[in-house]
């Protein structure tokens, strides 16, 4: 699906219901990662119903195990997809009985893609048709945004720049799992400089960081984003291995523990919407 305006032109694949490329019309800037497979072949996927690994892939759910991979099974499957209009576009998911073997809840999963100027915003909106049992769900967002390295420009050239934080508290990865400690990034006037040794050690997992707006900028011309992540709890920042993108990830939801019990009812992070209700979230990119 391609969605269109003045000045933005965005296209939407039905597997995963994954945003693929974010293109500035004037002069076909793409703000996406161009998913090399030798680094790593995804652009936006979606992260449900859970957010990182589980411990051993394996919760317990009423005492019964169920295993899931790493950030779940949404980014795997084929969405409904339909076009609303020229520059916005739903996608939505529900439970089958493959998923209900490893998942045993009903849901329904949509996505919602809009432009407006020179905002793409993405809305999550997840129902529990169930009328009797709670939707116990993480979810979460993974979009990769290019730092082209053509010309003068290198990767240390781009900095993310966080208005409300003068340090980030980053809990470290233990095997996929979230760890108990905690180390400190200094920022310098509210910048957090990019490097490719900075994510060797994995993601930056965040659960405190106070910015509901962060920027992806360089110090080489005026191009560059701004992300909203409008009130999502955890925060997660990421690249593959020496590759040029880094991943802005809006989370509600988070990996593991090492030392979590297993019980998804006793989760961290942990989404509990009641028999019947609808609950929505909604981060956005803003291109100039």
């Amino acid at each position: 699906m391609v969605l269109e305006n003045d000045y933005l032109r965005a296209a939407v694949t039905a597997k995963g219901a994954e945003l693929n490329s974010l293109r500035r019309r004037s002069d076909q800037t793409e703000y996406l990662w161009n998913a090399d497979p030798a680094y790593w072949a995804k652009t936006s996927p979606v992260l449900f119903p859970i957010v990182g690994a589980l411990k051993d892939d394996t919760y317990l759910y009423q005492d019964q195990p169920y295993r899931l991979p790493r950030h779940g099974f949404a980014r795997d499957l084929v969405f409904h997809e339909e076009q609303v209009s020229a520059t916005a576009g739903e996608f939505t998911l529900t439970d089958t009985e493959e998923t209900r073997n490893v998942y045993p809840f009903a849901f329904q999963l949509k996505l919602r893609y809009a432009l407006a100027g020179t905002k793409l915003t993405c809305t999550y909106e997840v129902s529990n048709p169930d009328q009797q049992h709670p939707l116990l769900f993480s979810i979460g967002g993974h979009p990769a945004f290019a730092t082209p390295t053509t010309g003068d420009a290198g990767y240390g050239d781009y900095y993310l720049e966080f208005p409300d934080d003068e340090v980030l508290y980053c809990h470290r990865v233990v095997g996929n799992l979230v760890g108990d400690s905690i180390s400190v990034i200094p920022l310098e006037d509210h910048r957090l400089p990019l490097s490719h040794a900075l994510f060797y050690a994995d993601a930056l997992v965040l659960k405190t960081l106070n910015s509901q707006q962060i920027s992806l900028r360089n110090k080489l011309n005026a191009s560059g984003l701004r992300f909203s992540r409008e009130h999502f709890p955890y925060f997660g920042i990421w690249a593959a291995r020496d590759a040029d993108f880094v991943c802005l990830e809006p989370w509600y939801g988070i990996a593991d523990g090492v030392a979590h019990n297993q019980r998804l009812e006793e989760k961290e992070g942990i989404q509990r919407l009641a028999a019947g209700e609808t609950w929505t979230a909604t981060w956005a990119v803003e291109c100039f």
